[in-house]
């Protein structure tokens, strides 16, 4: 049996390249087979990057503009409190939204045509909305991280109060709860297995996902203790899944045996990252003790997103940084459902 590709694989500052400029907390990730990305934007909309690295903020617009009086005081009203983070292609090549800023599921046309998806959960505000993900069936999956309204204080080791929602024939439902801080999720190639990111639970679990849609069989998946607060995952072709911890700022991949190696460290055990594993262990972690931390590629890592010609080239999100980081893999990712 040939080896695992990223057995010997690490990633240093001198293997990396730069894309974007000016951008605001580039949280998602999304690649287009012609070498174009999209990400998210603090701004209230979309980044749209195109493969010689020109890019086009892409702002949410009425779409009943004859009703609109003010056409700029009603697309300010639209990005008012908004914070895009979770990005996925509508079977249309639409931009879902999961707005960690609104609270919401949105749409969003590459032109700008802007509706909102739902904004309530069982007639409850949903709470911090997160990441979203469409699978083959079309079915839309949604990890909402909190409902707490200040998010940074649910980085606590005793909160497990976030959930994932599945979106289906216009009608959003709780599916699984219970979880540290919901991040991002992913399906395996045969989407017969959903992983989630617990931030706070510093571990990934996986559940199996039924024909309905209904997740059973809960399980840890690799390490149950990362010591650092996992955001981002994806799988490569290989089986491998791809991560990140923010703040601590690494790229890790744990191995279809569940063995996870560390592929770029840009912490290297700096003393703020320790402070703040200490203060979380005790339940004592501060936004101070939180922005303390990041090294210098990016600081605040947060997705992975493989992409270029060959699905080889890795880019990083990043919270803290304005442009994006990348570099090559020895192995390509797994196609999501719009490649």
């Amino acid at each position: 049996m040939p080896g695992n590709p990223i057995d010997s694989f690490i990633v240093t500052t001198d293997d990396l390249h730069y894309i974007g400029h000016k951008l605001q907390r580039p949280e998602c990730i999304l690649a287009e087979r012609d070498g174009s990305l999209w990400t998210a934007d603090a701004r209230g909309g979309v980044v749209h990057i195109q493969p010689d690295g020109s890019q086009q903020l892409i702002l949410p617009k009425q779409t009943t503009s004859a009703t609109v009086s003010n056409p700029s005081e009603e697309a300010s009203r639209l990005t008012t409190g908004s914070l895009p983070n979770g990005l996925a292609f509508a079977r249309n090549g639409d931009i879902i939204i999961s707005n960690f800023g609104t609270d919401r599921l949105e749409l969003m046309s590459r032109q700008g045509d802007f509706s909102v998806m739902a904004d309530t959960i069982d007639g409850l505000p949903i709470g911090k909305v997160n990441f979203v993900l469409r699978d083959s069936k079309d079915r839309i999956w949604m990890t909402i991280s909190t409902r707490t309204v200040n998010w940074m204080t649910a980085m606590s080791p005793t909160i497990s109060d976030g959930y994932i929602a599945l979106y289906q024939h216009g009608v959003l439902r709780v599916v699984a709860e219970g979880f540290h801080f919901t991040n991002e999720i992913r399906l395996d190639a045969n989407e017969e297995w959903l992983y989630v990111a617990e931030t706070c639970g510093m571990r990934v679990t996986r559940l199996r996902v039924l024909d309905d849609g209904s997740l059973v069989d809960r399980e840890v998946f690799g390490p149950s203790n990362h010591n650092g607060f996992i955001d981002g995952i994806t799988f490569d072709a290989f089986g491998n899944l791809w991560g990140t911890h923010i703040m601590l700022d690494r790229v890790f991949a744990i191995t279809p045996q569940g063995d996870m190696k560390i592929i770029l460290d840009d912490d290297n055990g700096s003393a703020e990252g320790k402070a703040l594993l200490a203060a979380f262990a005790e339940d004592k972690a501060t936004a101070d003790l939180m922005l303390a931390c990041g090294g210098t590629i990016a600081p605040w890592f947060t997705s992975i997103t493989f992409g270029g010609a060959d699905l080889s080239t890795v880019y990083i999100g990043t919270l803290r940084g304005d442009r994006i980081p990348y570099f090559k893999s020895p192995v390509a990712g797994l196609p999501m459902v719009h490649w």
